[in-house]
């Protein structure tokens, strides 16, 4: 398989206090990989480094071999780096097409388009990304009135909008019902098959990342513990003690 993302011994440290430490990992063509772990891991601190918002105290990251460390997030997502927030982010006065429109203008450098005609130009493409979703049919509804499932599956759009060919999704189901949430990953899942997308995902529902990762890397403070697919991530006893409490909610995944 192709590498797309590489990272080398990874650090982030505030004031003496080492956030991030030493991670080292990598994520392939069509990968689907969780980051898990214990609030305060260095989850959200990694994501941060990867994308830019964040500048790493040491390591170095790299994009199809390019290093891309502590260049700026326009930057890396004009390389092909999307992202998806735990919080979502929409256009709420817009229609949903006019958002991925506005994606789509955007990534084809046209936002000196924006009026009077902008609502003319890529409707079909803005379509296709919809129908991705399943949401073309609820294109020209107004966001502010919809459900947060479909505002979660619209911003997957938008970001699909990029044509990335790695996305970084935070806690994508964060705030959904249970059977919304497994909806979204089993879609997310056939976006990486179909479209050879890559996505490294953090997430605190073990039935989700159990059910469609890949493979998978927990986190405990800073420290990357264990890396692997779902049985050798069930089985690792440091991963069950620091992170699952010793097995019981471990056990529930694997029984679910």
């Amino acid at each position: 398989m192709t590498e797309i993302l590489r990272v080398e011994n990874l650090k982030k440290s505030y004031d003496g206090f080492l956030a991030v430490n030493g991670v080292s990992f990598t994520v392939e063509q069509g990968e689907l990989k969780a980051l898990i772990g214990p609030n305060g891991a260095g989850k959200s601190t990694c994501f941060n480094m990867l994308m830019g918002q964040l500048k790493p105290t040491a390591g170095e990251v790299f994009l199809d071999g390019q290093k891309i460390t502590r260049q700026k997030p326009r930057e890396i997502w004009r390389k092909g780096v999307g992202r998806t927030f735990q919080i979502t982010s929409t256009y709420q006065s817009m229609t949903v097409i006019e958002n991925v429109q506005m994606a789509l203008l955007s990534h084809h450098h046209r936002l000196f388009a924006i009026a009077p005609r902008a609502w003319k130009l890529y409707r079909d493409e803005a379509l296709e990304f919809l129908r991705i979703v399943s949401m073309e049919d609820q294109a020209d509804r107004s966001c502010s009135i919809l459900a947060y499932g479909d505002l979660k599956r619209l911003e997957l759009a938008i970001a699909l909008a990029h044509r990335p060919r790695l996305l970084l999704m935070d806690e994508p189901t964060a705030g959904m019902a249970p059977t919304a949430r497994v909806a979204l990953m089993q879609l997310v899942a056939d976006i990486v098959r179909t479209q050879g997308v890559s996505v490294l995902f953090t997430e605190h529902d073990m039935d989700v990342v159990f059910a469609h990762a890949h493979h998978i890397m927990v986190l405990n403070r800073g420290e990357l513990i264990a890396d692997g697919d779902a049985t050798e991530v069930r089985n690792n006893p440091q991963v069950q003690e620091v992170y699952l409490g010793g097995g019981t909610l471990f056990k529930e995944a694997q029984d679910a």
